[in-house]
């Protein structure tokens, strides 16, 4: 007996040793697969879509560079790691153009690490409720993957997409929602978020606004502000853009927000952003403007159903610095800082109350969620339900209270 256990046991140190050690060559051998870090979904001319697949260095070049049935191009850059390859295929569906892709490139496609999707506007303003539940359902795509609607074609923006101060394209695309934080002139808008406003009951959803620049010279007669993104004059080494939201009804791109605009969401929504810089004209001199760095500190929102319409309150409190000033100021006196405090008042009341305006009133669609704070005037969930709030959000008043400390933030004072 001891004998034949002994022997069992050899057998079974054996084939495990041999399991853990042999060579792996099932389809989730990381050789086998192929990462994709960003997805282009145009409109095709014989299927119903033309969906391009940028795919990272290491996953590509074993891969030939042309096949039957999929274009190719590689984007070089002075890094080799920055380098990119992008493969287009037309089919009827997303999974259908994975399965495509995985045939063309000999590799299984893999979205695991999959930073941006990118719908050009002419896909977005037809819906894509569809897609946006299959990439959901997907278990390999991240909810943290930025959703982008580009005014340019798909394809075309992963194109000039090409990272400047990274080394890699997985980086930038990582790293630019980021800059809502302290400009708030774009908001991080994730496939998580955008499915999670698509099928709730008290918000809809938006997608940041990206497109490829049409400028070529730095003179342009739109200022920043007031720019969407292919619109204003940045020129630089990257061509592609990323400014302003595009805002959605029941899964349709119904229009944009230019920068200041998307300010103001990003202001109300008050998840990202950290600070934001204003300009208004020097209330003392209409030849000078004021450049601001406003810090949001407190905020409070409130609605009230009143003769079956929303009542929509929205308070809250800020601090100013003035951040361009000159010899001759005269904004380091304490009256003056505090008669500047209520002309940014009425600058900020009157922008954010214009943009609450255009969201109910021209595109009738609840991007802030204000439905959630509604909720408390229900007693259940199908009373509100049958209050039916997407659809009674274009009758809203709003009221707007701002109250902001202007600091004159000057390190070198009078004596």
């Amino acid at each position: 007996m001891n004998k034949y256990i002994k022997i069992f046991f050899i057998l079974t140190v054996t084939i495990i040793f041999l399991v853990a050690f042999a060579p792996s060559y099932n389809s989730l051998n990381i050789d086998h697969l192929a990462y994709v870090v960003g997805i282009g979904i145009d409109v095709g001319e014989n299927e119903k879509y033309r969906i391009s697949f940028q795919f990272s260095p290491k996953s590509t070049q074993s891969s030939s560079d042309t096949g039957s049935g999929a274009e190719s191009n590689s984007s070089s850059d002075s890094e080799q790691n920055a380098s990119s390859t992008i493969n287009t295929v037309e089919a009827t569906s997303i999974d259908s153009a994975i399965n495509l892709m995985n045939s063309y490139l000999a590799k299984k496609v893999n979205l695991s690490h999959c930073k941006v999707v990118v719908f050009s506007e002419k896909v977005a303003y037809s819906g894509i409720s569809n897609e946006i539940f299959t990439l959901a359902n997907n278990s390999e795509i991240r909810p943290s993957t930025s959703i982008i609607i580009s005014k340019s074609t798909a394809k075309d923006y992963l194109d000039n997409s090409s990272p400047i101060l990274e080394n890699m394209i997985t980086k930038y695309y990582e790293t630019f929602p980021y800059s809502t934080r302290y400009t708030g002139y774009t908001f991080d808008a994730t496939l998580g978020d955008f499915f999670n406003n698509l099928v709730s009951l008290d918000s809809e959803p938006y997608a940041i606004l990206g497109g490829v620049s049409s400028n070529k010279t730095l003179n342009s007669n739109t200022s920043m502000e007031n720019s969407k993104s292919s619109e204003n004059s940045i020129l630089g080494l990257r061509d592609s853009e990323n400014i302003g939201l595009a805002i959605f009804k029941d899964g349709k791109l119904i229009g944009e927000l230019d920068a200041l605009e998307t300010q103001s969401f990003s202001i109300i929504n008050g998840r990202n952003i950290e600070s934001f810089m204003t300009q208004i004209k020097d209330p003392n001199d209409e030849n000078k403007y004021l450049d601001f760095i406003v810090f949001p500190k407190e905020r409070k929102i409130k609605v009230n159903i009143i003769n079956n319409t929303p009542y929509i309150e929205y308070n809250a409190k800020f601090i100013a610095r003035i951040h361009s000033i000159d010899k001759d100021s005269k904004y380091l006196d304490s009256n003056k800082l505090e008669e500047l405090s209520d002309f940014l008042n009425r600058y900020l009341t009157n922008q954010i109350t214009n943009y609450l305006y255009k969201t109910s009133l021209i595109y009738k669609s609840d991007i802030n969620g204000f439905g959630k704070y509604a909720l408390s005037n229900f007693l259940t969930i199908p009373e509100f339900k049958k209050y039916n709030w997407k659809e009674s959000y274009k009758d809203s008043t709003f009221k707007v209270n701002i109250e902001t400390i202007v600091d004159s933030s000057i390190l070198i004072t009078e004596t």
